[in-house]
């Protein structure tokens, strides 16, 4: 069969496929070739990078400072550039938003993406030109791969949600500001812009619960296939949804819903009831933003831990946690890592960030090739009687003990209790939203302390030595982490609940929310 100046088979290919899904599909071999390529070659990769930076760098008032002219090898930079936080770039980055150039990066930022921090109050990160890519290509990046390798592009032949901050931008001496998730709606490409939700005028609403009601309404009657969000507030749009529709599951909204883009959180203790409510089980890819250049992602379905992304202007350190404090810490390059040990991520990019810690912490499952899963904040843990529990064993500790006990978990967050008001030993405090409660809470609170025994072999000493008696679990009213971080200013926006707390702060301000009171 001949359509006049049509192929018949380019014809049906499209028609089967879907025009967008059909478009993407070439585009999509290459990007994988790419990613397999800068996988094999990642060490190398990361000292051009390296290099290149220090090309760069000497042309900026923080290379002038730190003698980046000199810099010959990784030990020479070592040397030279210290590790820093925000606050030790806080006075490059004032000196850029009153209006300096070549502070940090030859010129100046495109933008600057505002985010919280939990000491410096909002921080201001530089996005320049030559590091916009790093954000919006390895997100395109992560779904192609997905696409590719489970054989699945109809997604893009739907309408998709993500969720953001507002993308109105504010303007200082000519720098837009804004939420780096809002900033990046002004970066994707027309072709994929009418399958995108929300609108503009939905997505600039300010408050939380009355953008998402707007969301529910505007995506109902939408073919919607893919989602992307952090799963807590993935959650509340499911449940709104349900709520608004009456339907049982999202599944019967959306029958064509295929894929769940995530990343921020750990994903496990979510993902019982995600599947619940959505109604079987979809496709989930995880992703590592952060405001500071996009660090890995999930490149294949089969593979649960993360690529680093190590080809995208962005050279990586790593340093061992239990050095973090130290005045002069080991510092790695990716060539010497190894897998099973406990890293905070250090980045120094083209964006103008140098020696830069981000405040993770990472574990290699592999160097070959470089897949990690991310394991906590350097700042979120509990040490208060020496035993350094870390987000990763209280995340895996609540998921074996639910698993077991087929409860759900909406929320939760630990704290040391060191001075008991009823007396006694001290104890982790936990504060657990449940889904699903467990049918014996007992039973459910000692397994849980059993599992932390497992994760932490320091606790595991301080229980049997009766330093610390067994953890005890403060159940929550229903909603209340929601109502705790509208509390606070902080319900939406990619806000998310702390995992541990190593003061009272968060514990005390939870106390009004709890069941047993």
């Amino acid at each position: 069969m001949k359509i006049r100046g049509v192929d018949s088979d380019l014809f049906t290919y499209f028609c089967r496929m879907g025009i967008k899904a059909a478009f993407v599909k070439p585009l999509a071999r290459r990007i994988v070739r790419q990613t397999a390529e800068m996988a094999a070659e990642a060490p190398q990769r990361q000292m051009d990078i390296l290099q290149e930076l220090i090309n760069q760098g000497r042309k900026t008032q923080f290379g002038q400072d730190h003698g980046l002219d000199k810099v010959r090898s990784y030990q020479d930079y070592c040397k030279a550039v210290p590790i820093s936080d925000y606050e030790g770039l806080r006075g490059y980055i004032e000196d850029i938003k009153a209006g300096k150039v070549d502070a940090l990066w030859p010129g100046k930022p495109l933008y600057l993406a505002k985010t919280s921090g939990t000491t410096s109050g909002t921080k201001y990160i530089p996005i320049t030109r030559d590091s916009l890519s790093n954000h919006f290509n390895t997100a395109r990046n992560a779904l192609f791969n997905y696409a590719h390798y489970a054989d699945d592009f109809s997604f893009f032949d739907g309408q998709m949600i993500f969720f953001s901050g507002t993308p109105r931008l504010d303007t200082h001496n000519g720098i837009a500001i804004g939420r780096l998730s809002g900033i990046v709606n002004h970066q994707v490409p027309s072709w994929l812009q009418k399958s995108k939700l929300p609108s503009y005028e939905i997505n600039c609403i300010s408050d939380w619960e009355t953008k998402l009601t707007a969301i529910v309404h505007e995506s109902v009657q939408k073919d919607l296939r893919l989602i992307g969000g952090i799963p807590p507030w993935v959650q509340m749009y499911y449940e709104r949804l349900l709520e608004i529709t009456g339907k049982s599951t999202v599944a019967e909204v959306f029958p064509d819903y295929r894929v769940y883009v995530h990343g921020g959180v750990n994903y496990a203790p979510y993902q019982a009831k995600l599947q619940e409510l959505v109604g079987h089980p979809i496709h989930e890819v995880e992703t590592y933003p952060a405001s500071e250049g996009f660090i890995a992602f999930q490149y294949r379905p089969d593979e649960k831990a993360l690529l680093l992304n190590a080809d995208s202007g962005i050279f990586f350190e790593f340093i061992p946690v239990e050095d973090f404090h130290q005045d002069q810490p080991r510092r790695f390059h990716l060539g010497q890592v190894e897998t099973g040990v406990q890293y905070a991520v250090i980045i120094n990019s083209n964006a103008g960030l140098w020696g830069y810690s981000i405040g993770d912490t990472v574990e290699f499952t592999s160097t070959n090739p470089y897949l990690l899963r991310v394991t906590g904040r350097i700042k979120h843990f509990i040490s208060a009687f020496g035993e350094h529990v870390i987000a990763k064993e209280v995340d895996q500790a609540i998921l074996d003990t639910i698993t077991k006990h087929h409860a759900q978990v909406t929320e939760f967050t630990v704290a040391p209790q060191i001075n008991p008001p009823e007396g006694g030993a001290p104890y982790h405090e936990w504060f657990v939203e449940y889904a699903a409660p467990p049918a014996d809470p007992a039973a459910f609170s000692l397994a849980l302390d059993q599992a932390m025994q497992t994760q932490n072999i320091y606790y595991k000493d301080l229980r049997q030595g009766n330093i610390l008696r067994e953890l005890v679990i403060r159940p929550m009213q229903s909603n209340a982490y929601r109502n705790y971080m509208k509390s606070i200013g902080k319900l939406g926006e990619q806000n998310k609940v702390p995992r541990l707390t190593n003061d009272r702060k968060m514990a005390d301000a939870l106390a009004i929310y709890r069941l047993d009171q």
